[in-house]
């Protein structure tokens, strides 16, 4: 049996990742493994290649591009790119596994755009911009004035969050994360 794609996205802030993580260490029964992404930037410390990403000089990346093996991808900065490549998902897809992507909103779309009913759609969400903003700040990793960056962008993606499958809110994390686990095993077990 193929597998399916789990896609994930969310404003920065939202536990989009906390949830994956633990869906990934919690649930090895959903048999997920991770979209790993490509990118034009050199590893950082001990990335290794394959592992956390598919490093691709900027060369290459535009030549990907050009011969369109990228189920999307995006231009960060000049000339950094970031993108998932159709041959990785494909081939975990064909081994039977659940391809999980904890991806931007664009990509998000995109992803779910070409896979359809094979693929469930997940916007996790903040709820509600000022919590967001007390949740940023709590972190502790961002200045002010990004941390109104982030909080703009965030304004932004929420009105993305109708053209998902689902919307869950997370507004306390384990009801958030039993919501998550409950829609990914019906998808998982239809059709």
């Amino acid at each position: 049996m193929k597998g399916k794609c789990l896609i994930f996205s969310a404003p920065s802030g939202s536990g989009k990742s906390t949830i994956v993580q633990w869906l990934t260490h919690e649930h090895p029964e959903l048999d997920l493994v991770f979209s790993i992404s490509a990118t034009s930037r050199p590893p950082r410390g001990t990335e290794r290649h394959g592992v956390e990403y598919f490093f691709l000089s900027p060369e290459e990346f535009k030549a990907k591009i050009e011969a369109n093996e990228f189920l999307e991808y995006e231009e960060v900065y000049a000339g950094r790119y970031y993108g998932t490549l159709k041959a990785q998902v494909d081939e975990q897809l064909q081994r039977g596994k659940n391809v999980i992507f904890d991806i931007d909103i664009k990509g998000g779309i995109n992803v779910k755009r070409i896979y359809g009913e094979k693929a469930l759609s997940l916007f996790i969400q903040p709820p509600s911009v000022e919590e967001l903003r007390r949740r940023l700040i709590s972190r502790g990793t961002d200045p002010t004035d990004q941390i109104e960056v982030r909080l703009e962008k965030a304004e932004y993606e929420l009105s993305f969050a109708p053209q998902f499958d689902r919307i869950i809110v997370n507004d306390k994390l384990d009801r958030a994360k039993a919501e998550t686990l409950t829609a990914i095993q019906e998808f998982l077990n239809s059709k």
